[in-house]
């Protein structure tokens, strides 16, 4: 089923989610014979998730936990990202809601570092969603220790479009941009880039080597989410990874790793 954007998320990210040129959110239906009938299944859709979202938030809410949604389009660096930075953190604090489609590995990956993770499978009785939303959150939420916890990252289907329209609970949504994924990104996918409380610049190890040009980039940002804050790092090499953890501690309570006796 087709998406559409909603500008009344369950929790305000404090960003306008509005498209560009007032055009009606729900688009020009008036080719479809059907068109009423979907948009009130899709708003159906959207406030049930709502609903669900406001559960969630509730839930982490009481048990003094920040919640982080992780967005990319795959292969961007989220996991890899995320096994760096818990191995900056105390990772036994923190709670991870793993989504893919297909397979354990990433998942596994996170568990190594000592973090709790709770692993979503959208092929295995959601349908095989493009994207995480709050009933599957919930789900696996019931798998995680919460009163032990002290932040929870939501790593998203990789995806560029879907996982920015579906509200999980979370207070804060980080987005992964890869270098390589080109300069544009920002211009071709809005309600992503615009929807996030910072934005990750990865790969850029991989600066010398290729013909990207990163002024392009923020100018095209900055037409969709003006001031939006920017972390340029690598996952790999570990550079810039320091400022990445620095702002979760700021705004997200992360548990840093004790330092040896």
């Amino acid at each position: 089923m087709g998406r559409f954007h909603r500008h009344d998320d369950a929790q305000d990210h404090g960003h306008d989610h509005g498209h560009e040129g007032g055009h009606d959110h729900l688009g020009d239906h008036s080719g479809y014979g059907t068109g009423s009938d979907r948009i009130a299944v899709l708003e159906r859709i959207f406030d049930e998730n709502d609903h669900c979202a406001a559960h969630n938030r509730a839930d982490f809410d009481a048990a003094g936990v920040r919640a982080v949604n992780v967005m990319s389009s795959p292969g961007a660096g989220k996991t890899a990202l995320l096994a760096r930075t818990l191995d900056a953190l105390d990772a036994s604090r923190v709670g991870v809601i793993e989504g893919d489609i297909e397979t354990a590995l990433d998942a596994d990956r996170l568990a190594a570092t000592g973090a709790r993770v709770s692993l979503l499978n959208t092929a295995h009785g959601f349908g095989g969603e493009c994207h995480l939303d709050a009933p599957m959150v919930r789900d696996a939420l019931g798998r995680l220790p919460l009163d032990g916890l002290d932040l929870v990252f939501v790593e998203n289907v990789g995806n560029l479009v879907c996982p920015a329209e579906f509200a999980v609970g979370e207070h804060l949504r980080v987005m992964v941009y890869a270098i390589t994924e080109g300069e544009e990104k920002p211009a071709k996918y809005p309600v992503m880039f615009r929807s996030a409380d910072v934005v990750l610049v990865n790969k850029t190890d991989l600066l010398p080597h290729l013909d990207v040009d990163l002024g392009r980039f923020y100018d095209y940002l900055a037409r969709v989410h003006p001031g939006v804050t920017t972390i340029e790092l690598s996952a790999r090499t570990g550079e810039g990874v320091e400022a990445w953890i620095g702002w979760l501690r700021e705004h997200a309570n992360a548990p840093l790793r004790e330092a040896p006796a």
